[in-house]
């Protein structure tokens, strides 16, 4: 061990979604308790990674470097490139390690952070060096000042950002569209990666996307129980193919699915 503190380590597998139990009633959004901005409720950072060992360190010291009372739970979706044993050589206070036995998704692995989570308040962070944690203060100041429930960090609301891919923007602003004419609300950025909730929010909800489409899923899902949106501008350092990013054409019909799902049916 040479006296150092490493992750908490466990395995998490979850049962398929077919034999998910019933779901509980959701929280009234009518029932929710105050956040105090003085209060400072634990946060907790939920990062979900799969083979991302170029970027994992820097990430979780910049995760560990705002000025935030946070845990951190990543959960790594059955990497084959070395990253949870990157992530056991680190020492950072409030760091836990789950890790599954088998390669499931991105929405599996935020699925397993939000039941390991401890905090109050959840945050997803990616775990490619695209969101800046340093955005975490804009983030939580709606909440913190009850005037939301659910905050989207938005990439097209004038925050910096490097600049990519035409057909990648028209993709998010036609699926966020669709988000928009289905549910009701007026976000700019249904798709972002940058999304915090208060606790409640989630507890309630059975979700079924192992992949990209836990997005949509949310978002329909959340706004069907009224709880309170927020959105705030935020940097963005968006990456090329060749550089790592995921994310494929065939994401983009699935969230339509999606979309259309979810805003009809649980």
């Amino acid at each position: 061990m040479n006296g150092k503190t490493t992750p908490q380590e466990h395995q998490a597998d979850e049962p398929p979604a077919t034999a998910a139990a019933p779901e509980r009633p959701a929280v009234s959004a009518v029932e929710r308790p105050a956040v105090s901005a003085v209060e400072r409720p634990l946060v907790s950072v939920i990062v979900p990674v799969y083979n991302e060992i170029g970027t994992i360190r820097e990430v979780l010291e910049r995760v560990a470097a705002t000025k935030v009372e946070k845990e951190i739970v990543v959960v790594d979706d059955c990497s084959t490139d070395g990253t949870p044993q990157e992530v056991e050589k680190l020492t950072i206070p409030g760091l836990r390690l789950v890790r599954h036995e088998k390669n499931r998704g991105k929405g599996a692995a935020v699925r397993t952070g939000f039941k390991e989570a401890r905090g109050r308040i959840l945050i997803i962070q990616d775990a490619d060096r695209e969101y800046d944690p340093e955005n975490y203060d804009r983030l939580l100041d709606p909440i913190l000042r009850d005037r939301a429930d659910v905050v989207y960090g938005s990439r097209f609301l004038g925050g910096p950002h490097r600049v990519l891919y035409f057909w990648h923007y028209v993709a998010n602003r036609m699926l966020t569209l669709l988000s928009n004419v289905l549910s009701n609300l007026n976000l700019s950025d249904m798709e972002t990666g940058h999304k915090v909730f208060r606790r409640e929010v989630v507890e309630g909800l059975l979700l079924r996307e192992d992949g990209f489409g836990i997005e949509p899923e949310l978002t329909q899902k959340i706004s069907r129980r009224k709880w309170r949106f927020y959105e705030v501008p935020i940097s963005y350092y968006g990456r090329t193919y060749e550089e790592g990013k995921k994310i494929k054409v065939k994401d983009a019909f699935r969230a339509v699915w999606c979309l259309i799902r979810y805003a009809l049916w649980d």
